[in-house]
């Protein structure tokens, strides 16, 4: 079976920018806005635990996420080739 790299990309791209932006109202909601930095705003610039810093989270989680799908579908569609029996 072969992966399609650009719909795998999107489809994890889709899934972990919304796990960002998600992930950032529920902090902003427990805690509340914050302008402290955090894990994430140290590897994403920009990201604050503010509704503005999840709209920066989830597109830098989209890009981030859709590099990261496109490069797994497409080492496993070339183990796949390579494996195949």
């Amino acid at each position: 079976m072969i992966l399609n790299v650009k719909a795998f990309g999107m489809a994890l791209g889709l899934l972990w920018g919304l796990g960002v932006f998600f992930g950032t109202w529920y902090m902003i909601f427990l805690y509340g806005c914050s302008e402290a930095p955090t894990v994430l705003g140290r590897i994403y610039l920009g990201h604050t635990l503010t509704p503005l810093g999840s709209g920066i989270g989830l597109v830098w989680g989209l890009v981030d996420g859709f590099i990261a799908g496109a490069l797994l579908a497409w080492l496993y569609n070339r183990m796949a080739r390579r494996f195949d029996a």
